[in-house]
């Protein structure tokens, strides 16, 4: 059986889409729809059910896809790293959203990058989790850390943590909003307060009101930024209120340079799932860092 077309099935398989997976693989749509055809013709079973948008793999599909993407990915593997004399450094691909890799899953790898003669070099990428499924999946990362679990059977998907939301602004803020005691604090007295976020959907502070308050924010954002930190900085610096994770704004907390608007009795949590590729655990490397991470998780509050 021809590895290339097999490369092209998983790739498939994977993206969901003739289309996507062209994009993926640098060929043309009817390129990778001639592969998929001669390798059903070589089986004499079909792969794929073609839907409106995008196909769905037949049985057959599924079970070929098991047997092959590991395989296919330690090829892949020994094609880009290269037989190198120092077979014990491995490359691990992480990827996950810019804040949580920074803070929590960095930091937690970094203990493996040691000369222990089992030292591992990291390789980080950041992005929603919609696109680092999508680049695990495609095979660019080895773990992805995201807060959805993904759908179907070639990505397996570990819940790491939850992590606490916490809505907070400067006391300058609180003050002005009239808020006393935290318990008293309701959506109506905030809102004037303007709010910083990181996207224009007000991700955070709509799922806290809406968890909270049972109602929507009524003031839209003043700052926009597409990184946490940044919103943290922008809430100490007195631009408003914000959402945060509590890992991220403990110290900022603690030191008084914002105070926590509510303390609602059950939190909004986001639980983060740590996600690898079916079968990839298999190899020493990734098992290793996976096994670390929810080692590490078990101590972050």
């Amino acid at each position: 059986m021809d590895l290339a077309l097999l490369r092209t099935f998983v790739t498939v398989h994977r993206a969901g889409s003739f289309t996507r997976a062209a994009a993926l693989l640098g060929l043309s749509q009817p390129a990778v729809t001639s592969q998929i055809r001669t390798l059903e013709r070589q089986l004499g079973r079909p792969l794929f059910l073609r839907q409106a948008r995008g196909v769905t793999p037949t049985t057959i599909g599924n079970e070929l896809a098991h047997k092959a993407a590991p395989h296919l990915d330690a090829l892949v593997e020994i094609a880009e790293t290269g037989l190198e004399d120092d077979s014990s450094l491995r490359t691990l691909h992480l990827a996950g959203p810019p804040e949580f890799t920074a803070e929590r899953a960095l930091p937690a790898l970094g203990e493996l990058t040691g000369e222990d003669g089992q030292a591992l070099a990291l390789r980080a990428s950041f992005g929603t989790t919609e696109e680092t499924l999508e680049g695990l999946a495609a095979g660019h990362h080895d773990l992805a850390i995201g807060t959805a679990r993904p759908r179907g059977a070639l990505l397996t998907a570990t819940p790491l943590c939850d992590e606490v939301h916490v809505l907070v602004a400067t006391p300058h803020w609180a003050e002005r909003a009239g808020i006393e005691e935290v318990r008293d604090t309701d959506a109506p007295a905030l809102k004037d307060v303007p709010v910083v976020e990181v996207h224009e959907s007000l991700p955070f502070v709509a799922r806290y009101w809406a968890s909270v308050f049972d109602a929507r924010p009524a003031a839209p954002a003043t700052v926009v930024a597409p990184d946490l930190r940044a919103v943290l900085a922008c809430a100490v610096a007195g631009a408003g209120l914000a959402v945060l994770p509590r890992y991220l704004c403990a110290e900022a907390l603690e030191r008084g340079a914002v105070v926590a608007l509510h303390d609602p009795p059950v939190p909004p949590l986001r639980t983060y799932f740590l996600v690898v590729r079916s079968g990839t655990l298999a190899m020493p490397h990734i098992a290793r860092a996976h096994e670390w991470l929810l080692r590490a998780a078990a101590d972050w509050s």
